[in-house]
């Protein structure tokens, strides 16, 4: 079976699992239009959203047999139009630990402006030149309530933050077993927090969400935090909330395009600390990532899928 791996963009797909025995091409770039490159290829290992796999892309792949993603689930993924090409779609597993881990990282980073300090380090520049925002005290507000909302919580806690949660779906009972309060609604919770955290799967009614209304109920010293998918929140309105600096400012992890186009505003905001979704990107998953990519093509293989994913899950 011939294979292709795309966006490999560290060029660790082969070193983390045992590819021997298949006809395996990695490619490192990201490929706007990547149908060329897979013209011959019978099975694709993909990595999270970095490239959609859309009807009309399924229909230029008449080869295709088996698609692999990272992760069990994909809404970069046509799932209905792989089924129709004939098209087996599975995944892998994926711990949760690391994209709390970069939340944490994104919010202790804008707390303690770290970003400016050791840019100033490294230049030789001034000696402190900030004055960090204490987060003992302060209100987390968390934007989903799932394993992610409740793991970054605890760690709020532990730094002695007042936690408030809310969601669509979210019962008191949940919050009360986390020592969390909840909010009554999505603007409740955006006043009240010093810290704003975004841990929703991105759905139809999640979908912007966080849009204009709800960021103006932010205070002025107030940081959001999205680690779960750009499009939950309105980006034209964040945009402009950080342009004006209406917020203190915004950590982000995920963007609508991805690579995000050198050109955009975003790049341009000094209240801004950005990372280029990093959240799952650790030893570990990718490991996992890869090795089980492996073992789902050997499956395919033997006529024994396994971690299928379809469009009726």
């Amino acid at each position: 079976m011939k294979c292709v791996v795309l966006d490999d963009y560290q060029g660790v797909a082969l070193s983390n699992a045992d590819w021997s025995g298949l006809d395996v091409t990695v490619l490192r770039e990201h490929l706007d239009d990547p149908a060329p490159a897979l013209a011959d290829a019978e099975c694709v290992v993909i990595m999270r959203e970095r490239t959609p796999f859309t009807a009309a892309l399924f229909g230029r792949l008449p080869k295709l047999r088996l698609l692999i993603t990272s992760g069990m689930r994909n809404a970069s993924i046509d799932l209905e139009a792989a089924a129709e090409h004939g098209v087996t779609v599975c995944g892998t597993g994926s711990a949760k630990t690391p994209p709390t881990e970069l939340t944490w990282a994104l919010i202790l980073g804008l707390a303690r402006h770290l970003v400016t300090e050791n840019a100033n380090f490294h230049a030789r520049g001034p000696w402190q030149s900030t004055v960090g925002v204490d987060l003992a005290g302060r209100t987390l507000g968390l934007i989903g309530f799932g394993n992610l909302g409740r793991a970054v919580g605890r760690v709020g806690k532990a730094f002695g933050m007042d936690v408030v949660a809310w969601s669509q779906n979210l019962t008191e009972d949940r919050t009360e077993a986390e020592g969390v309060r909840m909010a009554s609604g999505l603007h409740e919770l955006l006043e009240q927090s010093d810290f704003a955290s975004v841990h929703l799967v991105l759905s139809d009614r999640t979908r912007g969400l966080v849009d204009a209304a709800a960021l103006a109920r932010l205070k002025p010293g107030a940081f959001l935090i999205n680690t779960s998918r750009a499009a939950i929140v309105d980006q034209k309105a964040l945009v402009e909330v950080l342009r004006d600096n209406r917020i203190a400012g915004a950590g982000l992890d995920v963007f609508e395009t991805e690579p995000l186009p050198l050109n955009d505003e975003l790049r341009t905001f000094p209240n801004v600390l950005a990372t280029p979704h990093l959240g799952y990107v650790t030893e570990t998953n990718y490991r996992t990532y890869f090795q089980e990519a492996v073992e789902d093509i050997h499956a395919f293989v033997q006529g024994k899928p396994v971690r299928e994913l379809t469009h009726s899950q």
